[in-house]
């Protein structure tokens, strides 16, 4: 895993979060487990770390992949998989080494990067994505994909039968213009609901002018409500207590973990039909999937025809850590 955010992480970081809540169930299962990861990082196994938190940067490449290569060459002598959720490069000393090698894309894949791969005929090397969305772009004749979706520790969150429907909307994830924060509160306005956003504000420029010219003038303390980043407790709060989440998001989203989330607290999702989205929502049960803020703002007016027993038993029986971490186990062993 790159380094720049820890495993797990205290409020923003969906892959980290993600590997943790595996990590965690492979003990539980008797595995051993190794994370190479950031440090402030925690392991339920052992623990290897490198690099430095919150550092971005490209220059950073050859340093990083030096580090990895170090510390992975005495590793695979000790384990049966090499899992990789970080970039590419760093399995590439290892493509002729028979362990099994697992690699998962959380993001937009670069199909060039795949196509190289190809060339040098890796031995047992496999790709993961958390969406067929994602595993469309990156996937060639020649490698082997699997769809593996994002998970949520199930037991950690609590399901509320009782939440009303037409209580306040929730608004979770970076404050950034693709998440689409701007459209969550037109729905709300559209709606006369109370939307309650909970999120980091990107270091970027353009993010930060996005949150201070156009998103901070439409928080009142009222019906928009900005409540900073939240941590795991705030979280099942927010979700919880919310009739439904908006992911009116305005790029392509590969598949984002506030979905099980949310459906771990009974809560429904209403989403933009961006990237891996409408994979994660079964229309008219658990959510509604929209083109629009108008569209998005009807679906609103039927939340009260969504069930949120669904949504958990969507959350259970599709996206709980131990499902998760039994599929990726499936793909180690085949």
């Amino acid at each position: 895993m790159d380094p720049f955010i820890p495993v797990p992480p205290e409020h923003y970081g969906g892959i980290e979060r993600v590997i943790y809540d595996v990590a965690c169930k492979y003990v539980e299962m008797g595995h051993s487990v190794t994370i190479v990861a950031g440090p402030n990082s925690k392991s339920p196994g052992k623990l290897i770390t490198y690099g430095k938190n919150g550092i971005l940067d490209a220059s950073l490449n050859l340093k990083l992949s030096a580090e990895v290569y170090f510390i992975l060459r005495k590793e695979v002598k000790q384990h049966d998989v090499l899992h990789n959720f970080g970039r590419l490069i760093f399995l590439l000393p290892f493509l002729k080494n028979k362990i099994r090698k697992v690699q998962t894309y959380m993001r937009y894949v670069s199909k060039k990067n795949i196509e190289l791969f190809d060339k040098i005929t890796p031995a047992n090397l496999t790709y993961t994505s958390v969406s067929n969305a994602i595993t469309n772009t990156g996937k060639t004749p020649k490698s082997d994909w699997r769809t593996i979706y994002n998970c949520a520790p199930i037991e950690q969150f609590q399901f509320r039968a009782d939440t009303s429907p037409h209580g306040y909307l929730a608004f979770l994830g970076r404050i950034e213009r693709c998440k689409g924060l701007h459209s969550a509160i037109k729905v709300a306005r559209l709606t006369d609901r109370k939307l309650i956003i909970a999120g980091n504000i990107s270091d970027l420029k353009e993010e930060k002018e996005y949150f201070e010219q156009e998103i901070k003038p439409l928080i009142d303390g009222d019906q928009i409500t900005y409540i900073g980043t939240v941590n795991n407790v705030q979280k099942n709060e927010l979700l919880g207590n919310a009739s439904a989440l908006l992911t009116p998001v305005e790029w392509f989203e590969p598949f984002p973990i506030i979905i099980p989330e949310a459906y771990a607290c009974g809560t429904p999702v209403l989403g933009f039909d961006n990237g891996g989205i409408a994979e994660g929502i079964d229309q008219g049960i658990t959510g509604y999937v929209s083109t629009t803020v108008e569209e998005m703002a009807e679906h609103v007016k039927n939340i009260d025809k969504l069930d949120r027993k669904a949504c958990r038993l969507k959350a259970e029986n599709a996206y709980s850590d131990k499902k998760i971490a039994e599929d990726y186990l499936s793909v180690y062993s085949n």
